[in-house]
């Protein structure tokens, strides 16, 4: 059930709004679940939006869930926030999300004030959505190495926003929400050594298609041990290092078939095959046809 944004009750003298070149905006509730019902509208809206800066004791403490997903970008200065699994620091450069249902309670550090863009997000899919990319309540901060991309698109929001409530508006101002979720998503940093090192290795694989990397090799790398590396890259990506590795194999593949004439075997050793009819059987496997069959379809 949708929440109106004013009707919490506030505690411990936390501050909701009301600081000095902010910027609010707050969609009626009523046209929320008008635009939910109409066709076309991809069953997500933002609700509400806007811009907090250097808010001195702001926060609030829900102890009923709200029904929308909550999303904050720290730009500067610290805060906090905390779910049933406990209490997280947040500091400039890391987004909070907290999941819908799920009370919660946030606030700027007393002194160092957070610097906030923010909105709130609803759809009868996004639980499912959150929970694929391990936007839960015992992991509600991440660091984001995307900084510029996410405020400027929560910048879009806002502006759309403040244009009106249409349909058109409202479309652009979701499409961005939904925009900067799941650069949120795919952008799993938090602060945590490890997961910083298998971001470096997947690239280094993505710039050494060819090569012949193992596992060892990266982990020696990365000084982990190889089990710890192969669990952690898993864990991280969604995929095991070589079936990683095939993937990108297998994109510059296609690639090379679609906008060369190379040969086969010149491609298969390209994409770090020297025996070209192996290269041929695994790249059946992966696409369901043979690499002369996939050139022959027609694409675009």
């Amino acid at each position: 059930m949708l929440e109106d944004a004013r009707s919490d009750v506030r505690h411990d003298a936390l501050v909701p709004d009301g600081f000095p070149g902010q910027r609010l905006l707050v969609l009626p509730r009523p046209r929320v679940r008008e635009y939910l019902a109409q066709s076309g509208s991809g069953d997500l809206v933002v609700t509400d939006c806007g811009y907090f800066p250097r808010a001195h004791s702001h926060g609030r403490r829900r102890h009923s869930p709200i029904g929308q997903v909550i999303v904050m970008m720290c730009v500067d200065g610290a805060g906090w926030c905390e779910t049933p699994a406990g209490r997280f620091t947040v500091e400039a450069g890391q987004a909070v999300i907290l999941p819908p249902g799920v009370p919660h309670a946030y606030g700027a550090d007393a002194d160092d004030p957070w610097t906030v863009w923010w909105f709130h997000l609803a759809g009868p899919h996004l639980p499912e959505f959150l929970s694929a990319a391990k936007m839960t309540a015992a992991n509600p901060v991440r660091r984001v190495h995307n900084l510029y991309q996410i405020v400027s698109l929560i910048t879009e929001i806002v502006r759309w926003l403040e244009r009106d409530s249409t349909t058109p508006s409202l479309l652009v101002a979701s499409g961005a929400a939904w925009h900067a979720l799941t650069l949120l998503a795919a952008d799993r940093g938090v602060g945590d050594l490890s997961v910083d090192v298998v971001e470096e290795s997947a690239q280094y694989l993505r710039t050494h298609v060819a090569e012949r990397v193992t596992v060892a090799q990266l982990a020696a790398m990365a000084s982990l041990s190889a089990s710890h590396f192969a669990a952690v890259f898993k864990r991280h990506m969604g995929y095991p290092v070589l079936q990683y590795q095939t993937m990108l194999r297998m994109a510059r593949a296609r690639e090379l078939l679609d906008l060369t004439d190379r040969t086969i075997a010149t491609i298969a050793g390209e994409v770090g095959y020297p025996d070209s009819f192996y290269f041929a059987r695994q790249f059946k496997k992966f696409h369901g046809v043979t690499p002369r069959e996939y050139r022959r379809q027609h694409k675009g």
